[in-house]
């Protein structure tokens, strides 16, 4: 597969900055419409909202959000057998500003329909977003030739530029809500996907080359002896159960880590002291901590794995030192809940929840970019954008643990959920390093690490 040698940026292919260019105003698109769709809902409808209760509208929202992990695993199946990703991508992006644009739709211009109209729009992003989000973050991966240390350092900048979407996206699409109106926040988004889309359409043949033009399935079969679909290999099973069992450990870290938009938050309300002076900081401030840390310290992260070489850390290392780093952000909080010394009425340090949400970052970067990458190391050609998808399907196994963990606090307290994260990401992290060699063997060098086989080293020996 030829990225026809368009030359590197800061040591990467420039193909890298267009998907993250593309990937940052789709993101941008996502968390624009995301911020305001439940307040539009919620809001009055002399305010130009729907005036649905609370409840309808997080129930919507629980919805929207769940198949929006599913529908990955079916528009990384269509991809890799039928359309490959570089249309994908298009049909997907295109879908999803469509989608923008009739929830942007003037009430007055589509009523008695408005109600048709939105679920219209939701069905839209949905389908949209599965075409889009497996095989975007594929062909990250297809940059880079197996064994190539880069590939985690390019993935932590495609992060980057996750969190540089959703970072401005609040501040945009925010206050095009509050000037404009509701209306206004969706069109913002809208106009973040035709941004992403137009930049695809004019760099990508340039910097891309074949790069996700031809369905993997049918690449993946002409290169068989037979030009034909094969069964999996040992080596290639093997590869898989390395990504389902590292998605077993993805669940326990994001269980956690998104506890910062539920219990986190609730603490930073109620139990913070959030003054400067005469300045009391809005406790929403504290949610642009993880995208703020997350673009200051990814470039960092990145440089550190490339300078390692030979000497990076395998995945599961990484993956462990990114429980660890949970772990010591709960620390923080447990730090938090022992300043107030049984006494809910004293406010804590906002310094505590500063320290949780740097140390929580630290560990989304030595875990979730680093996801990314190894699916792309271990996924079968053939399956590549389908195991994307699945990846996806493990975070959202872990909000629907996260929300079970935030709604236990009442009976448990704050500080039995913080130490008792804090635990458990910690025997997560040492078991995984205990498993570590095992699931370095199963990975057949896709890493550059070999450990010998034992049973196969045994039957050498004995032949020998």
């Amino acid at each position: 597969m030829s990225n026809r040698s368009s030359g590197t940026l800061l040591g990467h292919p420039k193909g890298l900055f267009l998907l993250f260019s593309t990937e940052l105003w789709e993101r941008f698109s996502y968390y624009a419409m995301r911020a305001i769709l439940v307040l539009y809902l919620t809001d009055k409808t002399m305010d130009g909202g729907l005036g649905w209760s609370t409840q309808s509208a997080l129930e919507l929202y629980g919805i929207y959000t769940g198949l929006v992990y599913i529908t990955p695993l079916i528009g990384g199946w269509i991809a890799d057998n039928f359309l490959g990703q570089r249309r994908s991508i298009i049909i997907g992006g295109i879908l999803m500003a469509l989608g923008q644009f009739t929830l942007a739709l003037p009430h007055s211009m589509i009523d008695p329909y408005s109600i048709n109209a939105f679920y219209l729009g939701l069905a839209l992003l949905i389908i949209g977003n599965g075409l889009f989000k497996p095989n975007i973050s594929t062909m990250v991966g297809d940059l880079y030739t197996d064994g190539d240390n880069r590939r985690d350092g390019a993935f932590t900048i495609f992060y980057m530029g996750i969190n540089l979407g959703s970072l401005l996206a609040g501040l945009i699409a925010g206050s095009a809500s509050a000037i404009y109106g509701w209306k206004a926040g969706f069109l913002t988004a809208g106009i973040g996907m035709i941004i992403s889309l137009i930049t695809q359409l004019i760099y990508a043949e340039r910097l891309l080359g074949n790069i996700g033009k031809e369905p993997a399935a049918k690449r993946a079969a002409a290169m068989n002896k037979s030009g034909k679909k094969e069964p999996l290999t040992r080596q290639e099973r093997d590869r898989l159960k390395v990504i389902m069992i590292m998605g077993m450990f993805v669940v326990v870290f994001w269980a956690g880590f998104e506890q910062a938009g539920g219990l986190m938050n609730i603490f930073s309300q109620q139990y913070t002291d959030r003054m400067i002076g005469s300045f009391e900081v809005p406790a929403a401030w504290f949610q642009s901590l993880n995208p703020f840390f997350v673009i200051t310290l990814a470039p960092v992260i990145a440089a550190i794995w490339v300078k390692l070489g030979p000497k990076e850390p395998s995945s599961p290392a990484k993956f462990a030192m990114g429980l660890f780093f949970l772990a010591l952000g709960f620390v923080c909080m447990m730090g938090a809940v022992m300043q107030q010394g049984g006494d809910l009425t004293v406010k804590t340090s906002m310094f505590w929840l500063v320290g949780a949400y740097f140390f929580h970052t630290l560990g989304e970067l030595c875990l979730s970019p680093i996801g990314l990458s190894m699916v792309t190391k271990l996924a079968p050609l053939r399956l590549a954008s389908l195991m994307m998808g699945a990846w996806f399907g493990f975070n959202a196994i872990a909000n629907y643990v996260a929300g079970i963990i935030g709604a236990n606090v009442g009976e448990a307290g704050p500080m039995a959920i913080f130490s008792g994260i804090a635990i458990a990401a910690t025997v997560a992290g040492v078991l995984l390093l205990l498993c570590s060699n095992q699931l370095i063997r199963w990975m057949h060098g896709a890493e550059g690490q070999v450990i010998e086989d034992e049973e196969a080293v045994e039957s050498v020996v004995a032949k020998a």
